[in-house]
């Protein structure tokens, strides 16, 4: 295996098809098809399948892949130090449930490393895809919560897929709601006082059991229940509607403006914010400074 082998295989990942692969590495389609079955032989995997409407990427080929692009990133590194070879395309990805401290954190990385060129991806997605994306390193580091209800759960899925938890920070659950709710006044909220508005909450998709709400107390009956994907939608119905989540009380003005705040809810329990990394790798450059960004913007919210 060399690293040149590593480049086309990325490349042909990058590119979507050996043709445009092979034009951007100068070199012939039947050579480039020829390194990436010597690679695959020697590997005793299947990178790509390889189908009538062009290739395709395996599971297994994911995961090689993911492992590929840390290779040539430490490989960059070596030759910007002791060459002075400016590599201008850092790659890095994070996949969260949806807080907006982890997206602060992500600005401030982008700001850190971005340079003219660069290909980082930022995922607010649902629970189960979260610990999907960081076993098959998709993304390097992914954020999520635990709590007493699912913590069992979530824990084992997080240990059979390889991964580690690491806290950031523990926080009672906190009522999200427009600045002009009805209950905006209060110091804290009751279950009951929300009884009569609508519950927003993220969809998971085919992953809908409680285990994977993002919003803790999830199995609660609730009246007036409105799942959404993205977290614009839920603020715009939070307004629109006075409905209410539920969630870990950090919030961010700058993100989300004046008109949605926080208000403690009047309940026993506790939200465990972490983050997922693979166990036993260690973090690149980008995730370290993304790690240093969390703590920074969890730190500042949470006083």
């Amino acid at each position: 295996m060399t690293l040149q082998q590593l480049k086309y295989v990325v490349t042909v990942a990058d590119k979507g098809t050996i043709s445009d692969a092979a034009k951007e590495l100068f070199i012939s389609q039947p050579s480039l098809t020829n390194a990436i079955k010597d690679l695959e032989n020697e590997m005793q995997i299947t990178i790509f399948h390889r189908t009538n409407k062009g290739i395709v990427v395996s599971n297994e080929g994911d995961e090689f892949l993911a492992y590929a692009r840390q290779v040539l990133e430490q490989a960059d590194l070596l030759e910007e130090k002791f060459l002075n070879i400016k590599k201008q395309s850092p790659r890095f990805s994070v996949s969260t449930q949806h807080y907006s401290f982890a997206v602060n954190a992500f600005v401030d990385v982008i700001r850190e490393f971005g340079g003219n060129q660069y290909d980082f991806t930022l995922r607010e997605t649902q629970t189960y895809e979260i610990i999907e994306d960081v076993s098959r390193l998709k993304s390097e580091i992914g954020i999520l919560y635990t709590s007493s209800k699912n913590e069992e759960v979530i824990m084992k899925l997080i240990k059979q897929n390889g991964l580690e938890f690491e806290e950031l920070f523990v926080a009672k659950p906190h009522v999200f709601i427009s600045s002009k709710h009805p209950l905006s006044d209060r110091d804290g909220i009751t279950l009951e006082e929300l009884e009569e508005y609508p519950y927003l909450s993220f969809e998971q998709g085919d992953y809908n059991s409680f285990y994977f709400s993002e919003e803790i107390l999830s199995t609660l009956d609730r009246n007036k229940n409105i799942k959404v994907r993205d977290r614009a939608t839920l603020f715009n119905l939070a307004v629109g509607l006075n409905g209410y989540t539920v969630s870990t009380g950090v919030i961010s003005k700058e993100l989300n403006g004046e008109n949605i705040i926080a208000r403690p809810l009047m309940v026993d329990e506790h939200m465990r914010v972490g983050t997922i990394m693979q166990r036993n790798m260690s973090l690149s450059r980008y995730g370290k400074a993304y790690m240093e960004a969390l703590k920074k913007h969890v730190f500042k919210s949470i006083q």
